[in-house]
Protein backbone atom coordinates (compact mmCIF):
# COMPACT_ATOMS: atom_id res chain seq x y z
CA UNK A 1 0.00 0.00 0.00
CA UNK A 2 1.23 3.45 -0.39
CA UNK A 3 -0.49 6.47 0.33
CA UNK A 4 0.21 9.57 -2.17
CA UNK A 5 -0.40 12.42 0.55
CA UNK A 6 0.62 12.63 4.05
CA UNK A 7 -2.51 12.15 5.57
CA UNK A 8 -3.29 8.83 3.35
CA UNK A 9 -6.08 10.14 2.15
CA UNK A 10 -5.44 8.67 -1.34
CA UNK A 11 -4.17 5.40 -1.17
CA UNK A 12 -2.54 2.94 -3.96
CA UNK A 13 -3.00 -1.00 -2.97
CA UNK A 14 -0.30 -3.09 -4.75
CA UNK A 15 -0.07 -6.66 -6.11
CA UNK A 16 2.79 -8.18 -7.13
CA UNK A 17 3.77 -11.78 -8.06
CA UNK A 18 6.79 -13.33 -8.97
CA UNK A 19 6.41 -15.80 -11.96
CA UNK A 20 8.35 -17.33 -14.64
CA UNK A 21 7.80 -16.59 -17.99
CA UNK A 22 5.19 -18.53 -19.39
CA UNK A 23 3.23 -18.56 -16.05
CA UNK A 24 0.66 -15.72 -16.99
CA UNK A 25 -1.64 -14.19 -14.97
CA UNK A 26 -4.85 -15.00 -15.30
CA UNK A 27 -8.46 -12.89 -15.01
CA UNK A 28 -9.15 -14.76 -12.11
CA UNK A 29 -6.13 -13.11 -10.41
CA UNK A 30 -7.33 -9.51 -11.58
CA UNK A 31 -10.99 -10.32 -9.74
CA UNK A 32 -9.55 -11.63 -6.20
CA UNK A 33 -7.30 -7.86 -6.19
CA UNK A 34 -10.22 -5.70 -7.68
CA UNK A 35 -12.22 -7.64 -4.66
CA UNK A 36 -9.59 -6.95 -2.35
CA UNK A 37 -9.96 -3.16 -3.18
CA UNK A 38 -13.28 -3.52 -2.60
CA UNK A 39 -12.77 -4.78 0.76
CA UNK A 40 -10.12 -1.86 1.59
CA UNK A 41 -12.12 0.61 -0.26
CA UNK A 42 -9.66 1.71 -1.94
CA UNK A 43 -10.48 3.60 -5.42
CA UNK A 44 -7.53 2.52 -7.55
CA UNK A 45 -4.52 -0.25 -7.52
CA UNK A 46 -1.48 -1.90 -9.00
CA UNK A 47 -0.60 -5.63 -10.49
CA UNK A 48 3.38 -6.37 -11.19
CA UNK A 49 4.13 -9.05 -12.01
CA UNK A 50 8.12 -10.71 -13.28
CA UNK A 51 5.59 -12.32 -16.19
CA UNK A 52 3.03 -11.08 -18.44
CA UNK A 53 -0.82 -10.99 -18.05
CA UNK A 54 -3.04 -12.90 -20.67
CA UNK A 55 -5.42 -11.54 -22.71
CA UNK A 56 -8.37 -11.86 -20.22
CA UNK A 57 -6.91 -10.42 -17.40
CA UNK A 58 -6.06 -7.37 -19.54
CA UNK A 59 -10.00 -7.32 -20.73
CA UNK A 60 -10.58 -7.93 -17.15
CA UNK A 61 -8.86 -4.99 -15.51
CA UNK A 62 -10.25 -2.44 -18.44
CA UNK A 63 -13.85 -3.58 -17.80
CA UNK A 64 -14.00 -2.73 -13.51
CA UNK A 65 -14.78 -0.34 -11.94
CA UNK A 66 -11.63 0.25 -10.32
CA UNK A 67 -9.00 1.65 -11.98
CA UNK A 68 -6.27 -1.50 -11.97
CA UNK A 69 -2.82 -0.62 -13.93
CA UNK A 70 -0.74 -3.76 -15.04
CA UNK A 71 2.50 -4.11 -15.26
CA UNK A 72 4.02 -7.04 -16.86
CA UNK A 73 7.90 -8.14 -16.30
CA UNK A 74 9.25 -6.22 -19.81
CA UNK A 75 7.34 -3.01 -18.93
CA UNK A 76 8.92 -3.81 -15.19
CA UNK A 77 12.25 -4.14 -16.40
CA UNK A 78 12.20 -0.80 -18.38
CA UNK A 79 10.92 0.76 -15.40
CA UNK A 80 14.00 -0.43 -13.47
CA UNK A 81 16.61 0.48 -15.69
CA UNK A 82 14.86 3.85 -15.94
CA UNK A 83 15.14 4.28 -12.02
CA UNK A 84 17.95 2.72 -11.89
CA UNK A 85 16.14 0.47 -9.43
CA UNK A 86 18.08 -3.20 -9.01
CA UNK A 87 20.66 -2.45 -11.92
CA UNK A 88 24.04 -0.97 -11.99
CA UNK A 89 26.54 0.39 -15.08
CA UNK A 90 28.21 -2.38 -16.57
CA UNK A 91 30.51 -1.00 -19.36
CA UNK A 92 30.35 3.09 -20.83
CA UNK A 93 30.52 3.74 -24.04
CA UNK A 94 32.37 6.65 -25.28
CA UNK A 95 31.73 7.93 -29.22
CA UNK A 96 34.76 9.60 -30.53
CA UNK A 97 34.66 12.74 -33.00
CA UNK A 98 37.49 14.35 -34.71
CA UNK A 99 38.04 17.76 -33.41
CA UNK A 100 38.72 19.59 -36.70
CA UNK A 101 40.16 22.50 -34.80
CA UNK A 102 43.49 20.99 -33.75
CA UNK A 103 44.54 20.59 -37.00
CA UNK A 104 44.31 24.42 -37.84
Amino acid sequence: MIDQDALGLDRVYIQAKRYAIGNNIGSGAIRDFFGSLDRHKATKGLFVTTSTFSPAATETAQYLSKRIVLIDGEQLAKLMIRHNVGCRVEDILQIKKIDEDFFE
